[in-house]
């Protein structure tokens, strides 16, 4: 029939994602997802299906939330891109699939020193690791977006993430503390996630932090903005929050900031206030 769209599947969609884009974050959730939703799956409600299946599959092996929603995340990137980008399919799918907010987040936040013990607990052989640690905790950026960058990705002590280095699509500029500034002539990083994860087990059991996760390293760069006043929408736009909902999960680390802002209000005589009190209880 005339003007009817060749089928296409998945699998081909992911592929075309990732090559036009470049993508370089969640590169892991990326290819579990393409090995879970197969060769023959359909761009329509058989996409859609299988990925509620795949959340359920998930929330049965008891995974967090979290996960849950990245890898359902990747599902809907590829059928807005196949909707949006590309006309490949006639209706929104990516729509059809929801991503609640993770009910089991962590508050897990490190002080500067702990940051420091960890990273200097790295085994001898791991200084790349140990520096790498050290900037997600003070940059906030995650673990792909670390070893996915390059040296065009600095300029002016400050680190550019393209589009197609971010988790959400858009570009993001974040500073980088001057004392850690030399670190970024060494880049692209000369490791490798497993690198990285084996540098991180290690260094958590030295220090004495076994719980530590390395993805806590972004959350705690998001309690040191809180305490040095950021103001939230700072928070977003140097965590690449998508909006302000999501960056609202670390609202309890804003009270004293909220505190000190009220108690910088005018201050007012209120003795008038009393008058008022006597009239309303005459009445």
């Amino acid at each position: 029939m005339m003007g009817r769209k060749p089928r296409r599947t998945f699998l081909e969609a992911v592929t075309r994602w990732v090559d036009e884009y470049n993508v370089t974050s969640q590169r892991r959730h990326i290819l579990w997802v393409a090995e879970y939703m197969g060769e023959d799956i359909l761009l329509s409600m058989e996409a859609v299906e299988r990925a509620r299946e795949m959340a359920g599959d998930l929330r049965k092996r008891k995974l967090s939330q979290s996960t849950i929603n990245n890898r359902v995340q990747v599902v809907k990137r590829v059928l807005n891109l196949a909707y949006k980008e590309w006309d490949w399919i006639d209706e929104p799918l990516g729509q059809k699939l929801g991503k609640p907010d993770p009910k089991n987040a962590r508050h897990v936040y490190l002080t500067p020193e702990q940051v420091l013990k960890l990273a200097l607990s790295v085994p001898t052989g791991y200084r790349i690791e140990g520096k790498v640690i050290m900037l997600s905790a003070f940059t906030g950026l995650r673990r792909g977006e670390l070893l996915g960058l390059q040296s065009d990705n600095v300029v002016g002590g400050r680190i550019m993430l393209r589009p197609d280095q971010t988790k959400n699509g858009k570009p993001r500029v974040v500073p980088v503390l001057e004392e850690m500034q030399p670190w970024l002539a060494e880049l692209p990083f000369p490791t490798t996630e497993n690198r990285l994860r084996t540098a991180l087990d290690k260094a958590k059991v030295t220090a004495g932090l076994e719980h530590v996760r390395f993805h806590d390293l972004r959350h705690t760069y998001a309690s040191f903005l809180a305490a040095s006043n950021a103001p939230m929408t700072a928070v977003r736009d140097l965590l690449g929050h998508s909006s302000l909902l999501v960056t609202s999960r670390y609202s309890h680390l804003f009270t004293d900031t909220l505190d000190s802002t009220v108690a910088n209000l005018p201050k007012l005589d209120l003795t008038g206030m009393a008058i008022c009190d006597q009239i309303a209880t005459t009445h």
